[in-house]
This record gives structure tokens, C-alpha cells and sequence, in this order.
């Protein structure tokens, strides 16, 4: 772009150049130097505008720069809280009243017309001390006797008395009748409550004991 530039500023100065050489006098004169003078600035102006301007017409635009962008991000939703589960504290069942033992409860019953201490004895116990005088004393009225007689219809019978039974002379001379509170002193001692008897037992020696026992021999034998 120079160099022709360059050219067309030679090609509009040359001839001018060239004229300029010769001399011109009056009007004519003053009106060809007039000329040759806008001629050539105007040759400068072209040549000015075609070097400078052709230069700022082919650079390219610099690219405006962009905005900065506002990030006005919204925050971000905090999910709201999940209501905390109900806790519930489960409360523990209440134990179940143990119903009582069936030999109890039978026995309970079976003892409510007896008179005191033998009304609050224990059956079961008296039960279970009995199986140690199972071996010699049978309850059944049918079973007949062992080595000691059926106790059946026991109370308030005269002692030495029961039919088919071999008794001790200590017994047969004895002049008592079987209760409640003569059985509790035979059984707490036999040898000693009536000598010369021939029973081997030795006793029951607990009081708890001979109450339970004579309740169920009252309850038992009168069946």
C-alpha cells in the first residue's frame, strides 16, 4: 500500500514538477501556480488519506470487553429440617401377678373352716411332710392298715380302738381321744407323750410343721 502510494504521488507530481520548471508570467502565470499549488496538496492530502487511513480502516476494531457478569447466584434452599420422629419409650409391661400354686389355692379353700392356727396353714407342706408317714399310715378307709393303722375318721376317735389293728398295751390301757391338740403333742414326741408305745417314729420337732400336717390329716381323713 506504500509503494503505490508512493506512485500515484510521483504520477500527480511529476507533471507538476515539470511545469513548475518553466516559467509563466501575468494571469496566466498566476493562474497556472494557483493550480500546481491545490494541485499538489491536494496530492498530499490523497496520499496522506491513503496511507493513514487505508491502515486504520484495515486493523481490526478491538472487541469491546465484556460486562462482568453478576453472578447473583440464589442461595442455595436449605431443605427444611425433617421433624424428629417421636420417640417413644415403649414402657415396659407390668410383670403379671403369679397366680398361685394349685395345690394352694385347692388348699386354701380346703382349710377355710378349719379353726386357727390349722385356718392359715400351709397345704402343700402338710402334704409334703405326710410322705413321711406314708410308708407306716394309709388315708384311703378301703387301703387297710400297715405298720401303723389307717388314719381315716382319726379325730375324735378313742385312741387303740380301730378294728383289726394289733395295738401297743400303752395304747390300749390310754384313755384319750384323738384331736387336733393331742395329735400335735404326739407327734412333737411319741415316746415321751405315751412310753411303751411301739411306734418308731421320732417326731416332727418344727411347729409350722405339725400344724401343716395335722390341717391336711383334718381335711384328708375326713373325706
Amino acid at each position: 500500500m506504500a509503494r503505490a502510494s508512493s506512485t500515484a504521488y510521483k504520477a500527480l507530481t511529476c507533471p507538476v514538477s515539470e511545469a513548475c520548471k518553466k516559467p509563466t508570467n501575468g494571469i496566466a502565470g498566476f493562474i497556472m501556480s494557483n493550480f500546481l499549488k491545490s494541485s499538489i496538496a491536494g496530492a498530499a492530502l490523497i496520499a496522506l488519506a491513503a496511507c493513514g487511513g487505508s491502515n486504520e480502516a484495515d486493523a481490526p476494531a478491538p472487541a469491546p470487553e465484556p460486562a462482568p457478569q453478576e453472578t447473583s447466584e440464589a442461595p442455595a434452599e436449605t431443605p427444611p429440617a425433617e421433624p424428629e420422629a417421636e420417640v417413644e419409650t415403649a414402657s415396659a409391661p407390668e410383670p403379671e401377678a403369679t397366680p398361685p400354686a394349685a395345690a394352694e389355692t385347692d388348699g386354701a379353700s380346703e382349710f377355710a373352716d378349719l379353726p386357727e392356727p390349722y385356718k392359715s396353714a400351709d397345704y402343700s407342706r402338710g402334704k409334703r411332710v405326710f410322705r413321711t408317714c406314708s410308708s407306716c399310715h394309709l388315708l384311703d378307709p378301703e387301703a387297710g392298715n400297715l405298720v401303723g393303722p389307717n388314719l381315716h375318721g382319726l379325730f375324735d376317735r378313742k385312741s387303740g380302738t380301730l378294728e383289726g389293728f394289733t395295738y401297743s398295751q400303752a395304747l390300749l390301757e390310754a384313755d384319750f381321744q384323738w384331736t387336733p391338740e393331742q395329735l400335735d403333742n404326739w407327734l412333737a414326741n411319741p415316746r415321751t407323750f405315751l412310753p411303751g408305745n411301739n411306734m418308731s417314729f421320732t417326731g416332727v420337732r418344727r411347729d409350722q410343721d405339725r400344724q401343716a400336717v395335722i390341717a391336711y390329716l383334718m381335711v384328708e381323713t375326713a373325706k
